[in-house]
């Protein structure tokens, strides 16, 4: 990848990262004309249409990454993706199968192919015009809430009279949590000690104690027997008499071993009791019960979840990473995936301060000095770049990379980087300059007499700060009428343009350069200055 190539690759991420579509289209555009082969730079572009809601163009970029990188599991994901929001599912669950028998174990993958699948079934049946619709919205708490809000109803009337418009509004929070109460999908990744407690909600008591009665009567000795000590070990749990509720539970699991429930009742009890390592064994032999006793994969999926929850509270965040993926194969809900994000934050986070070498950091520094040097400002960023990584609050790095950006003319990057130098530390000056200099090169001079200003409070005998902010000096307009129709716009302005006082000022700066420095001491000059400069009505120079 070519300097330039890669220089326009990481201006087209950032405008992504900030939501500029167009502007990072425009970046990966650009970049392709220089290295038509790159097939990752096809796959941001791709990224890049389906954000902006161009899907037809998104599948097109993915599949020529395909093409570029057969065996490269981004590329089908992209791909998929692109043609579950042009309503293909058949095709989008190919893409990812076949991304799959690349990358068996790649996450993004599978979860794709759970929610395209989930997608291919509400499009068959469509849920939203179910004839219970609303009775289920409102019997769920999860959505009870939502009917109160017109958007909600008239977001729910377009998916009933559109359902292929679902695909297109995934990312709304709403439409997943709707899906979810109108396929019958349950709440998973509640807290794990409330499971004995259920019973006692309103909603859930009727499901779950007629079911009992109804079979009671059918059942077997033995198997009556255990769900009296399941009741008795729910009430025990109510009343944290965790000791008595174990016993109840281990009762229930002799007199019917097949079960599932009575082990997971047991793992919530452990749970409680911070017994973490007994809990995660409880779950496992739960779903050894229930595979081989066909049990519902909702609660196989539940107890995959909380043997998550026991090593997140163990905090071996990669275990509990590696058990909500398991729980999301069994049952994808939103809670859950929710649950996913959060773990993957802190491991990405857990990573990065593990990279933190601040020796490791200086040494990339040297090289990226030794590049700038050299004229080789590409590869000075890219060891300035990892400095960063290495050692992330210190202002320096971000400043050299600014140089290097500034050097290439891509100020954006530049700008960015400097406000990131003046966001870790106030005081250092070189921040504040650079940041002037690039302000100035952006033709945004009053901004960059703020960042001089700035610097020159730090030290008001620093020569950049100084040429920097007499390079901004001001002189009025040649033409009295557009500025009077200017001023009398702003009565502040006509006030200062006015002041005797003032028109010396500026003359005096003109005319003799050194009298700035004395003229900023005074704050009420140096502000009547910064409005003059921003307010447009000042000529630049």
């Amino acid at each position: 990848m070519s300097d330039q190539v890669a220089l326009l690759k990481d201006k087209g991420n950032a405008a992504l990262q900030e939501d500029k579509f167009d502007e990072a289209i425009k970046c990966y555009t650009e970049a392709i004309a220089l290295d038509s082969n790159n097939h990752v730079l096809y796959s941001n572009r791709s990224a890049a249409y389906a954000k902006a809601k161009q899907y037809q163009l998104a599948l097109e970029d993915a599949e020529k990454t395909v093409n570029l990188k057969s065996d490269w599991a981004k590329g089908y994901s992209r791909k998929g993706s692109a043609l579950a929001y042009l309503c293909r599912y058949d095709e989008s669950i190919e893409t990812y199968e076949k991304g799959l028998q690349c990358d068996p174990n790649n996450t993004q993958l599978k979860n794709g192919l759970i929610e395209v699948k989930a997608l291919k079934r509400a499009s068959m049946s469509n849920p939203f015009t179910a004839p219970d619709i609303w009775l289920k919205l409102a019997n769920d708490p999860r959505t009870k809430a939502y009917l109160s809000d017109p958007e909600y109803l008239k977001l729910l009337q377009e998916l009933r009279n559109n359902p292929q418009s679902l695909s297109c509004r995934l990312q709304d929070t709403r439409v997943l949590t709707t899906l979810s109460v109108l396929l019958g999908m349950t709440e998973q990744g509640e807290p794990m000690e409330t499971e004995p407690m259920k019973s006692s909600e309103p909603s859930k008591s009727k499901s779950e104690t007629k079911p009992e009665k109804k079979e009671e009567d059918n059942l077997p000795p033995e198997k009556r027997k255990a769900l009296e000590e399941k009741k008795l070990g729910n009430e025990a749990y109510k009343k944290k008499c965790f000791e008595e509720a174990l016993e109840h539970y281990n009762k229930a699991v002799e007199l019917d071993s097949t079960e599932i429930i009575y082990l997971l009742n047991i793992a919530a009890v452990y749970f409680e009791q911070k017994e973490y390592e007994k809990c995660i064994d409880q779950c496992s032999k739960a779903i050894e019960v229930g595979r081989e006793n066909r049990a519902d994969f909702k609660l196989i999926a539940k107890a995959f979840t909380r043997i998550g929850h026991a090593y997140k509270k163990m905090e071996n965040w990669k275990q509990a990473k590696v058990y909500f993926e398991k729980a999301m194969s069994e049952h994808r809900t939103p809670q859950v995936k929710t649950l996913l994000s959060d773990i993957d934050k802190i491991i990405r986070e857990q990573e990065r301060k593990a990279y933190i070498d601040p020796v490791k950091a200086e040494e990339e520094k040297e090289l990226g000095n030794q590049k700038y040097k050299d004229g080789d400002y590409p590869a000075a960023i890219r060891h300035y770049s990892e400095a960063i990584q290495r050692n992330p609050d210190d202002p320096k790095y971000y400043s050299n990379r600014a140089a290097c950006y500034t050097k290439l003319a891509a100020f954006d990057l530049g700008l960015k980087d400097c406000e990131k130098v003046v966001e870790l530390d106030q005081k250092f000056i070189k921040g504040w300059i650079r940041k002037g200099k690039i302000l100035q090169a952006m033709q945004q001079q009053g901004k960059a007499v703020s960042a001089y200003q700035k610097a020159l409070e730090l030290d008001p005998q620093n020569s950049e700060a100084l040429e920097g902010y007499r390079s901004c000096a001001v002189s009025v307009s040649s033409n009295p009428e557009e500025v009077r129709k200017r001023a009398m716009a702003d009565p502040e302005i006509q006030t200062i343009l006015r002041d005797p006082a003032m028109r010396l000022i500026l003359e005096q700066m003109q005319s003799d350069p050194r009298a700035l420095q004395d003229h900023l001491k005074n704050p009420d000059i140096a502000a009547k200055l910064q409005k003059l400069l921003e307010s447009g009505l000042i000529a630049i120079h």
